[in-house]
């Protein structure tokens, strides 16, 4: 049974940076288009980024875009997110998911891909 798995967030101030990873396990990631989500406290789940496998296409939300970096590393098995110049309305759990027929890979629920992991939390505070 594959997984993905989230790592890399933490606490940053504001402006920071931080880089997030989705690793995979159990299958390659290379076959599947990838997507970055995130919940706000409070907030419903928005999509961020997406990568598409049938175009290696890159997708950004307008509240990500120019700060925010989708990229994959296919010998590690693992996609990023390299976020920089975080801000207060950053904060939240991010999400990875991955899906090998839905393209791009933005829902409001993570339960329709194939794979979705449980998230890593980013805190951003002075």
């Amino acid at each position: 049974q594959g997984q993905v798995v989230e790592s890399g967030g933490g606490v940053v101030p504001p402006g920071g940076s931080l880089r997030l990873s989705c690793t995979a396990s159990g299958f390659s990631l290379d076959g599947y288009s990838i997507g970055w989500f995130r919940r706000a406290p409070g907030k419903g789940l928005e999509g961020i980024s997406s990568f598409s496998k049938f175009d290696q296409t890159t997708r950004y939300s307008d509240s990500v875009k120019g700060r925010f970096t989708i990229s994959r590393d296919i010998a590690k098995n693992t996609v990023y997110l390299q976020m920089h110049n975080l801000s207060p309305e950053d904060p939240g759990i991010y999400y990875c998911a991955a899906d090998q027929g839905v393209d791009p890979v933005i829902a409001s629920d993570l339960s329709i891909f194939d794979y979705w992991g449980q998230g890593t939390q980013v805190t951003v505070s002075s």
